[in-house]
């Protein structure tokens, strides 16, 4: 009789991560697009270079990359006003409100980052994972100083690798 609370692993599961790593281990660094903006709030720059990198020639056409990044922009250009403006007022009344002024900057910010990070996922299933890359919003140190920074990273995903998103 067998054991129905004992737990099999399958060998083909083991198999299949193993390939998984080795693509992933070969495929070249992702690229990275920085801010370019004069204002940053909490990391988050109100513009992305839209300048094509070498490193993508043939993944990818100039027009649709500059695309991509011109809705990011849009997204920004519409969000990031209004997070500076809290920003101000919250500075302002920091002091009487003993920081809970901070907080619609906060959420705000937040927000900003989920429209992006949607945005993102939306042009990756509607484009960028046909063509084996993926994007999405990193968070990272900056190059100049000891500060964080989100930036937007393009990774290359191998060609046998099927991606589903959560």
């Amino acid at each position: 009789m067998a054991d129905f609370d004992e737990i099999y692993e399958e060998e083909d599961e083991d198999e299949e991560r193993a390939l998984e790593e080795q693509l992933l281990k070969y495929s070249p660094d992702p690229v990275v697009v920085r801010g370019c903006g004069h204002v940053t709030v909490f990391g988050l720059s109100n513009k992305f270079e839209a300048e094509f990198p070498s490193s993508l020639t043939g993944k990818v056409a100039p027009e649709e990359f500059k695309s991509s990044i011109n809705r990011v922009n849009s997204c920004l250009k519409k969000n990031l006003p209004i997070n500076v403006r809290w920003l101000l007022c919250g500075c302002l009344c920091c002091c009487c409100t003993l920081g809970c002024s901070m907080w619609p900057v906060v959420c705000l910010s937040k927000r900003t980052r989920r429209s992006i990070e949607k945005l993102l996922e939306w042009e990756n299933n509607r484009l960028y994972h046909k063509l084996c890359l993926h994007w999405r919003l990193s968070k990272r140190k900056c190059e100049t100083n000891n500060m964080m920074e989100y930036v937007i990273l393009i990774e290359f995903l191998p060609k046998t690798q099927i991606f589903r998103p959560d």
